[in-house]
């Protein structure tokens, strides 16, 4: 390709190409039809006629529900509470009940809702729903931790480009101690929104922001070292890791039982699931769960932190090597009547030239990623 501008513009534009078709795969793969698969339900009562009744059910939806029966409404409840079915369907013959938690999920909520609708309408009853889990007043779809996960999101995978790119020339130990503070400073704004704001958590906030920091501080990590190892690709790779694939995966919008299996998998072990998952038992569950959640929240930061010691002993096994090549080019551009002085001037200026080219263009590289993941 003939033209230099060109090429670099035509270069530049992989990045949104690829971000295009990633973000349409991820977000219409995950969002757009949401169906029911495996989802697990309840039906209370004891005897063989619940247990007839309960093999119904599960016969007419085939492998959209798992059905299973209880003896009594109490023990639902605890199921619901520890997030083990999504719903339980109390059969009446005066009255027919479905229990729910739409603090769990609110459209799992609604698939259950319609799923036994149906089955009180052929008994000529209408259906009482029953809420033993319901969300914040000031949050009341649920979703609200969901938009909270995106805006701790951001301003950790956008700080990479600042930590990494713009602070390449600092030692690493010197990034990390910055990183540390960037995620103290992106997790106290969350704990800001997510309490005196927006009024998301009317009790555990501190727990809140525990888990905004470590999740903020994995991200952070991981973006940092990568970037030794990556360069300006790095904002690429956070967006399919921390964008793509985990607000998909999240749990924020769908459980992971209305979502096909890729993205049910990733839930049981991605970061963001692991914050939505242990604010939720925090707020909600009084902390059902909680310990799994954050023990998935502190894996990601020491995959984080053991990333960023990898690019750190990268580095300084770079440095040497670095410095030997540029003392060798000054010898070299001094050559042997350097002592003489007359023939070493025009090489030390051009050196000096071709350094100052490098820099610039350095310093135009640091700009773009910047402005990129920014503007991303």
């Amino acid at each position: 390709m003939r033209s230099p501008a060109l090429r670099h513009v035509l270069t530049d534009l992989i990045t949104p190409l690829l971000m295009c078709l990633g973000m349409g795969l991820a977000y219409m793969g995950a969002f757009v039809t949401p169906h029911p698969h495996h989802l697990p339900v309840a039906v209370v009562g004891e005897g063989s006629q619940a247990k007839v009744f309960a093999q119904t059910v599960k016969d007419r939806a085939g492998d959209q529900l798992d059905v299973r029966t209880v003896a009594t409404r109490a023990q639902a409840v605890d199921l619901l509470k520890s997030r083990d079915v999504t719903g339980a369907y109390v059969p009446s013959a005066k009255a027919p009940e479905l229990v729910v938690a739409t603090a769990a999920s609110d459209m799992g909520a609604t698939a259950v809702e319609k799923v036994f609708t149906p089955v009180a309408a052929e008994q000529g009853r209408p259906l009482k729903v029953t809420d033993v889990a319901a969300p914040a007043a000031d949050d009341p779809t649920g979703q609200g931790l969901f938009f909270l996960l995106i805006a701790l999101s951001i301003g950790s995978y956008a700080s990479v480009a600042a930590l990494g790119a713009a602070g390449a020339a600092l030692p690493m130990r010197v990034r990390a101690l910055l990183t540390l503070g960037v995620s103290a400073v992106v997790s106290g704004i969350g704990a800001l929104l997510a309490g005196p704001v927006f009024h998301l958590a009317h009790h555990g906030l501190a727990g809140v922001w525990g888990m905004a920091w470590l999740y903020s501080a994995g991200i952070l990590f991981i973006g940092v070292g990568l970037h030794t190892f990556l360069k300006r690709w790095t904002t690429l790779t956070m967006m399919v890791l921390f964008v793509m694939l985990n607000f998909t995966s999240s749990g924020g919008l769908f459980r992971p039982e209305l979502q096909n299996g890729f993205f049910g998998t990733l839930h049981a072990f991605w970061n963001g699931a692991g914050f939505v998952e242990g604010a939720r038992s925090l707020l909600y569950f009084d902390g059902d769960g909680l310990a799994r959640t954050v023990w998935t929240l502190v894996v990601w930061l020491l995959l984080g932190l053991a990333v960023t010691a990898l690019a750190a002993a990268c580095e300084r096994l770079r440095a040497p090597a670095s410095h030997g090549a540029h003392a060798a080019g000054a010898h070299a551009a001094g050559g042997p009547h350097s002592a003489a002085g007359a023939p070493a001037a025009p090489a030390l200026r051009e050196s000096g030239a071709d350094g100052d080219a490098r820099t610039r263009e350095a310093a135009e590289a640091v700009e773009e990623e910047t402005e990129e993941t920014v503007a991303v």
